[in-house]
């Protein structure tokens, strides 16, 4: 066995960047940007109006209540630049721009209209509150101002963020490629069909959907997906079919532990395969196996039972898609533990958890109960998992440790934590 740290290590020098690809905004959400994205405008592209009201020339001091002003025209959302007449008033909507020469808005409810034209619009009023300079005005680039960094390398691209590209104007980015993933799970009891009566022996494939899922959250495209039986040449050639398909990140499931049906190492080996490690100071998910292909595909040997390739996937593959798509790696939250803990010392563990709030209001985790590898029902219970150190082995309540959101992709909040969700 090796320590997970030099584990991670091992996998990290052997990822690089993926090479960048130009894609059109309108597509790119959820990719991870290849390169900064600098503006080339200001937001607001112009003085506007916040509020629906009347536009007016302060001077740079306040103006008192009971000023009366003649309304000299009408600026409405959309029109053209407009010049202010000089002492006068201009009835302004939401979102217009400001007319030269004025640097304030009243509310509309904050004036009393004293006479109206023919059509019915106002064309004298009296403020009835006072309003200073630059009073629900919004600045040419107050909210970006051209030539400003809004967007970071490494960072993916939420809604919030192709609304601000799209308010900017930018049509394309540099955005890494989708990491094309192969997933193989072994053996002959598994049954993908759900609809299919299971046999003595059988149960139904698991790890396929949650990998699946968790896979493409993380960044990745599936590229080849099969179930495969505990045959070796069975499973070489789904490796082929799966290098055939463009995977350039493999992961299986099962057959990497030392029983008489384990044969992916052997297998590997066969293809000409350097087997960077094979089995980690951790629980669950001991067996796991690291391992480069002749054409420098990556292989991710996980252990079948459910969270051990939960934890697999959490831990060792998606810090790798990280560091692909060009990300730095995660770092953790330290919080308090809600209640005392004991774990066997010299190995890492992974633990279901749950981030909830203390009657203090403090942030603290909970450890939730059925640890067990092949229990799958505590993961609806859990919205973070807890590492709990090597050389641990009593820790009282309080004691901080290392937690993470359930997938790399996302941000832990304890404000996450449902309240109304009892943790089992």
């Amino acid at each position: 066995m090796i320590a997970y740290d030099d584990a991670l290590a091992r996998i990290l020098a052997a990822c690089s960047p993926l090479p960048a690809e130009t894609v059109a905004t309108s597509i790119a959400l959820a990719r991870v940007l290849a390169q900064d994205v600098v503006s080339a405008a200001d937001l607001p592209p112009f003085d506007n109006t916040a509020m629906d009201g009347f536009a007016l020339a302060t001077g740079g001091a306040e103006l008192a209540a009971g000023n009366e002003f003649v309304v000299a025209g009408s600026q409405a959302a959309g029109d053209g630049d407009a010049q202010a007449v000089v002492g006068a008033a201009c009835e302004i909507m939401t979102g217009a721009s400001l007319p030269a020469g004025l640097d304030a808005v009243v509310p509309v409810e904050q004036v009393a209209v004293l006479a109206r034209d023919g059509d019915g619009r106002p064309c004298r009023i009296r403020l009835q509150a006072a309003v200073v300079p630059g009073a629900h005005v919004r600045r040419r680039g107050q909210d970006v101002a051209r030539g400003q960094t809004v967007l970071r390398a490494g960072t993916r691209l939420v809604p919030a963020a192709r609304m601000l590209l799209a308010a900017l104007g930018v049509a394309e980015v540099a955005v890494r490629p989708q990491v094309p993933v192969a997933l193989l799970s072994t053996g002959r009891e598994l049954v993908d069909d759900p609809r299919q009566p299971l046999a003595p022996g059988q149960i139904r494939n698991s790890n396929g959907p949650y990998l699946g899922d968790r896979l493409a959250e993380a960044g990745a495209a599936v590229v080849h997906r099969e179930t495969v039986a505990d045959d070796p040449q069975a499973f070489v050639e789904a490796l082929q079919r799966a290098l055939a398909a463009g995977a350039q990140v493999l992961l299986s499931t099962g057959a990497v532990s030392m029983g008489r049906y384990d044969f992916v190492p052997d297998a590997l080996r066969g293809l000409g395969a350097e087997l960077v490690f094979h089995k980690v100071a951790i629980r669950p998910g001991k067996p796991l196996l690291f391992a480069r292909l002749r054409g420098g595909q990556l292989y991710f040997g996980l252990p079948g039972n459910p969270v051990s390739s939960a934890v697999g996937l959490r831990f060792f593959v998606e810090p790798a898609l990280r560091a692909l798509l060009g990300q730095a790696p995660e770092c953790a939250l330290q919080l308090p533990l809600a209640a005392p803990a004991r774990k066997k010392p010299g190995l890492r563990f992974f633990q279901k958890a749950r981030v909830a709030l203390a009657d203090d209001g403090r942030a603290q985790v909970q450890l939730l109960a059925g640890q067990e590898s092949f229990r799958i029902q505590p993961l609806l219970a859990a919205n973070a998992w807890a590492v709990l150190a090597e050389d641990a082995a009593e820790l009282p309540a309080g004691a901080m440790v290392a937690v993470y959101g359930l997938g790399a992709d996302g941000v832990l909040l304890a404000a996450q934590a449902d309240a109304a969700v009892e943790a089992p």
